[in-house]
């Protein structure tokens, strides 16, 4: 990561580096159901989802969910509920195939058939900052192309390295000033 704001935070500026804000705003795509999973209505729909496929049985997997066949029928059935921790762990599950069943989505729009996604960054919060200390930065609209494949992959696999990566190519496209939005109050895009 770019780096003039050396001891971030030291004098009050506000933000989280660009990678994780990038993160977030792809993490910020990803809906799915809103009932809780200690609901009626959200385990069922949990289950229903998760048992749709195998690729559901793989991520129940790994999220740690070895259960009998016979214990997975009653759930289904609505005659047995999961204990706390299963319940955590279907939630866990749901999210994890929720997440992959969306990523080639999410490339495909935010590639735009090549055209790119604009993006908004808006700076650091320097609300706390005296103002000897603070730096003359304004919200920047640029657009990203080229990046939305290894952005996607990288958010999926929790890459926060191939992340930072991606946000320095960002960086780039700023130009003369994209040290300053190294670490960021927010990003955006419409897409």
């Amino acid at each position: 990561m770019a780096g003039r704001w050396k001891d971030f935070g030291r004098y009050g500026a506000n933000g989280a580096p660009g990678a994780e804000a990038l993160g977030i705003a792809i993490e910020g795509m990803v809906h799915g159901i809103s009932s809780p999973v200690d609901s009626e209505r959200g385990l069922a729909a949990r289950l229903n989802y998760l048992t749709k496929s195998d690729a559901g049985y793989e991520a129940m997997d790994r999220a740690g969910i070895h259960v009998s066949p016979r214990t997975l029928i009653a759930w289904l059935a609505e005659e047995r509920s999961p204990n706390k921790a299963n319940l955590t762990r279907l939630d866990a599950a749901y999210w994890d195939l929720r997440r992959r069943n969306v990523a080639t989505d999410l490339k495909h729009r935010l590639n735009n058939n090549g055209r790119g996604t604009r993006v908004e960054i808006n700076p650091v919060n320097q609300a706390g900052v005296e103002q000897k200390y603070q730096r003359d930065l304004a919200p920047r609209s640029i657009n990203v192309r080229g990046v939305w494949d290894r952005a996607v992959d990288a958010w999926m696999n929790d890459d926060l390295a191939d992340l930072d990566a991606v946000w320095d190519e960002i960086l780039d496209l700023i130009g003369s000033d994209y040290d300053g939005y190294s670490y960021v109050s927010s990003i955006g895009w419409a897409a």
